[in-house]
């Protein structure tokens, strides 16, 4: 028996999903939950076999409650739902762990055959998913991208170049460099641009 945990805002799929997946295989469903801070709160209390969660959700999101769970529980497996797989969302999602991806609009016997591949220790993207997010259009380098993600979290250059053991000067020159890609007149509008195309 495969114990699963269901998260996801949207109350009338949600309740489909618990009331479908038993019937198909052997499947219990131990807890919903209709949002990230109490989806991360009840995984950790019940320790599904798998996670299954909404990419978009009010309050903390789906990678939101994914970072706070994979912090407690690194063995989690996780499968997420979602309507739109920008890479950059797609990309954070892998980072964290993630290991299937499944579209919303999927039969529930197709999310339970995913669920099962996933409780088997192997990974899943659906075919429609990652066509959506196989373009990447991130024209930045990782660094670029660490450097304006301290800048979208309110630190100034002198702690972002100590957090990431860089020289002041290196982060002034990465800034700069996203500056120019993204066409934008300071550091913040540039981790703005970012954040705004799924890029952080």
């Amino acid at each position: 028996m495969i114990t699963v945990v269901l998260a996801d805002d949207e109350a009338l799929l949600r309740k489909a999903l618990a009331a479908l997946l038993p019937l198909e295989g052997d499947i219990t469903v131990l807890a919903e939950a209709e949002d990230g801070a109490s989806a991360a709160r009840v995984t950790l209390e019940h320790q599904p076999d798998v996670l299954v969660i909404d990419l978009e959700m009010p309050g903390v999101d789906g990678l939101g409650a994914v970072a706070e769970i994979r912090r407690a529980r690194p063995g989690q497996v996780i499968l997420m739902l979602t309507r739109h797989a920008r890479p950059g969302v797609l990309r954070k999602a892998l980072k964290l762990g993630v290991q299937g991806f499944v579209s919303k609009s999927a039969e529930p016997a197709h999310i339970t055959s995913v669920i099962k591949v996933l409780h088997e220790g192997r990974r899943w993207i659906d075919p429609d998913v990652s066509a959506l997010a196989v373009v990447d259009d991130c024209p930045m380098t990782e660094r670029e991208l660490d450097v304006l993600r301290g800048t979208a979290e309110g630190f100034a250059v002198a702690e972002i170049a100590k957090q990431l053991h860089l020289a002041e000067g290196t982060v002034r020159n990465y800034l700069s460099n996203a500056m120019q890609k993204t066409q934008t007149r300071t550091r913040h509008e540039a981790a703005r641009h970012a954040r705004e195309h799924d890029w952080l």
